[in-house]
């Protein structure tokens, strides 16, 4: 059988290969481009939580191929095995081999699969991105009315706010930090996470492990390390991923620190003709140049941008040389933001800081129907006033306010710049012009600085 060859080969069918091979046939038009997954229907990550109960049906959140198709880009479902960098070829499941002239490494993560006795009983779910794996989810947790969750960062918040609106079902969260999520927000934005999930009937048990899951084959209960037991039909694991690295590692390519494959500011490997984006990827602190353990379809699609642009000659030159980590979450209408650095992960850091704070009426004047509080906290380095970490909190609008404070990070405004911002305003859409809470936390901390 004769060998195929191809221009740019790209393994793995999540956010950041599809953007990368989209943004590559944008750049080189004349190119021949495959993409290769292993999992014939996938899903939108971020949608995940929302497949039990917000949509109608789980199909509703199925990662299309539409962008592929429409980008002549080809596609082939099977499984890489081997990378050959001497002859750049790749082996497939299948039994193929495919030349490439460049190659690009978008294998995302596995779910983290903590040391806990028992999690290998029926009814434990962690969290895969495949339709029916989570269609078998969605099935099995019709029949449970105690659930237990496990993990309160994103993934474990969002997937109690969506269980908790299901009738008839007990919702259980444990954390092993003393708040939620804790690795992107201060103990005050965390709070109110507790407060909205405690509202609506999930028991918390904080600053608590699982011990183990107990039952015979079927999970029935969990123990904690306080020695309590909680009831449970199912258990869902929220506690993250971690780089999916096998591939890249047989193939004799670095990882980073963090464990991620390690790549240069244009997502080149090692070796120049094979590129890395994603989760699989390790993330360097955009202010200390840590590695950061931070995993999102934003970061890496902005990745995915950099690398298919730039395969051949470097064409967009790279200013954002760093991982801002810049999340949103949306628990039962209270939206959090969270960009950059926290109050207490840059004292940790050993940063002079100053906090600037505020809260304003999403809408004016505030009699408006709809209108919530919108805060926002702000944390600038001392000495010279540039932003350096930014969290939010208030209705949708926090959302996009998010982004405008991870740009100004990004650009390293000073808080003087933030104080005399001009922004567009509007009665149903924004805070006032005279309150609007971005310009009066910078005004804040102008005085401290």
């Amino acid at each position: 059988m004769e060998n195929q060859k191809y221009d740019v080969i790209v393994i793995g069918g999540g956010p950041a290969g599809i953007i990368s091979a989209t943004t590559a046939r944008k750049y080189y038009p004349d190119k021949k481009i495959l993409l290769i997954k292993n999992i014939e229907k996938g899903v939108i990550p971020c949608g995940i939580p929302y497949m039990f109960e917000t949509l109608k049906n789980p199909e509703e959140n199925a990662m299309g191929n539409a962008p592929l198709e429409k980008n002549n880009v080809g596609l082939m479902v099977d499984e890489v095995i081997k990378i050959l960098r001497q002859e750049k070829s790749v082996k497939t499941k299948a039994g193929k081999t495919l030349i490439y002239e460049k190659l690009i490494l978008a294998m995302g993560a596995n779910p983290i699969l903590p040391p806990i006795k028992g999690l290998d009983k029926e009814n434990v779910f962690p969290i895969y991105k495949e339709m029916s794996y989570l269609k078998g989810l969605k099935d099995k947790l019709a029949a449970a009315k105690n659930i237990v969750i496990i993990g309160g960062g994103f993934i474990g918040i969002e997937f109690a706010d969506e269980f908790s609106s299901i009738k008839g079902k007990n919702v259980s969260l444990v954390e092993a930090f003393p708040y939620l999520l804790m690795n992107s927000f201060d103990i005050d934005f965390g709070e109110l996470v507790r407060q909205k999930l405690e509202t609506k009937g999930v028991k918390l048990s904080l600053n608590t492990k699982v011990a183990e899951v107990l039952g015979q084959d079927k999970v029935s209960e969990v123990r904690l390390s306080d020695g309590t037991t909680i009831p449970a039909d199912m258990v869902v694991l929220g506690i993250g991923a971690s780089p999916n690295t096998k591939l890249a590692q047989a193939a004799g390519l670095d990882l980073g620190k963090g464990k991620g494959i390690w790549v240069d500011e244009y997502m080149r490997t090692i070796d120049p003709d094979i590129f890395a984006i994603g989760d699989c990827v390790g993330k360097r602190d955009f202010f200390t140049r840590k590695d950061l353990p931070v995993m999102l379809a934003s970061t890496a699609t902005a990745e995915a941008r950099v690398a298919g642009a730039n395969l051949y000659k470097l064409k967009v030159v790279r200013e954002n040389k760093g991982t801002i980590a810049i999340y949103s979450t949306y628990v039962d209408g209270l939206v959090l933001g969270s960009a950059g650095l926290t109050e207490a992960s840059a004292k940790a850091e050993g940063f002079e800081i100053e906090i600037g704070q505020a809260e304003a009426p999403s809408k004016h004047p505030a009699t408006l129907p709809g209108t919530v509080k919108t805060k926002v906290k702000l944390i600038f380095s001392k000495q010279s006033g540039i932003l350096m970490g930014g969290q939010v909190v208030g209705g949708i609008s926090a959302g996009e306010i998010i982004n405008i404070i991870g740009l100004a990070i990004q650009k390293r405004v000073s808080a003087t710049e933030l104080e005399t911002l001009q922004m567009a305003t509007h009665p149903h859409l924004t805070a006032p012009p005279t309150m609007y809470p971005l310009v009066l936390a910078a005004q804040d901390v102008v005085g401290k600085i």
